[in-house]
């Protein structure tokens, strides 16, 4: 299994996947975000029986951690160290932070709620780069859905040239921008 030796080179083989089975990426990008719901599902659960002294809530919190455990499974199949623990985390606190975003749109605190959406990004760029081993330096390899079909290079996007001209953050961000696209059908 041949590494992947630079960002453009993880890119072009995930836009060439995504092209042989474009739903796939779609997929697991709409499963992190109901992964996020599931994890608000057992916080909300927790507060709600706290607050009403009503146990019933405490006791659907196992059945919610079941399926978002079993979600995850499906994005995150093996991993070591504390990458499960970190990718809920980084999930969890996208979801917060997003949620605080959009609080203070709501209250006309637009440069407050652009800075936190921008930081809502980047943790969950950070997921991905962790899932990917982009973050650890064992990226993963891509391969296309279909055998039959070779992995075909694609130009550097202006997107990506930018992204290497910067940080690690700009990297994810690029990355994320142009793999994981829940809006290919």
């Amino acid at each position: 299994m041949k590494k992947i030796e630079s960002v453009q080179e993880f890119v072009e083989k995930l836009d060439a996947a995504k092209k042989v089975n474009p739903k796939d990426l779609s997929s697991d990008q709409d499963l992190t975000i109901g992964i996020m719901n599931l994890i608000s599902i057992e916080e909300h659960l927790m507060f709600s029986g706290a607050k009403t002294g009503k146990t019933e809530f405490y006791d659907l919190i196992n059945d919610i951690r079941e399926m978002r455990k079993n979600a995850m499974l499906k994005i995150i199949p093996a991993y070591e160290g504390e990458v499960w623990c970190i990718s809920k985390h980084l999930l969890a606190a996208s979801m917060r932070v997003f949620e605080v975003g959009t609080k203070a749109l709501a209250a006309g605190d637009k440069e407050t709620a652009y800075s936190l959406f921008d930081q809502s990004y980047e943790l969950y760029c950070m997921f991905w780069g962790l899932n990917m081993g982009m973050l650890t330096g064992e990226k993963k390899d891509v391969k296309p859905q279909k055998k039959s079909e070779p992995v075909k290079a694609v130009e550097k996007s202006a997107t990506v040239v930018k992204a290497e001209q910067k940080g690690g953050m700009s990297k994810l961000k690029s990355w994320v921008k142009n793999a994981v696209n829940c809006c290919i059908e």
